[in-house]
């Protein structure tokens, strides 16, 4: 399988018991960890697997019909700071 990467922007802000973190542009995509490094990893963790899911209802969706998929581009704004 191909492999693309794409640049989202992941948020995180300290809690009582770590770290909670989200992705800006994946609405829902969001975990926590006793440290930063575990709630990125987590975040990564679920990023994919809800990328993976989405994928498999699409392919579930589009079963058995002509499509044409193409590969889509975005250019986004810069990061905020």
């Amino acid at each position: 399988m191909e492999r693309t990467t794409i640049a989202l922007t992941a948020v995180f802000f300290k809690a009582d018991h770590g770290y909670v973190g989200f992705i800006e542009e994946l609405p829902g995509v969001n975990a926590h960890g006793r440290t930063l490094d575990e709630a990125r990893d987590t975040l990564a963790r679920v990023a994919a697997v809800v990328f993976d899911e989405e994928r498999r209802g699409a392919e579930e969706f589009i079963g058995g019909k002509d499509v044409v998929r193409e590969r889509v581009l975005l250019d986004l704004p810069r990061e905020r700071r």
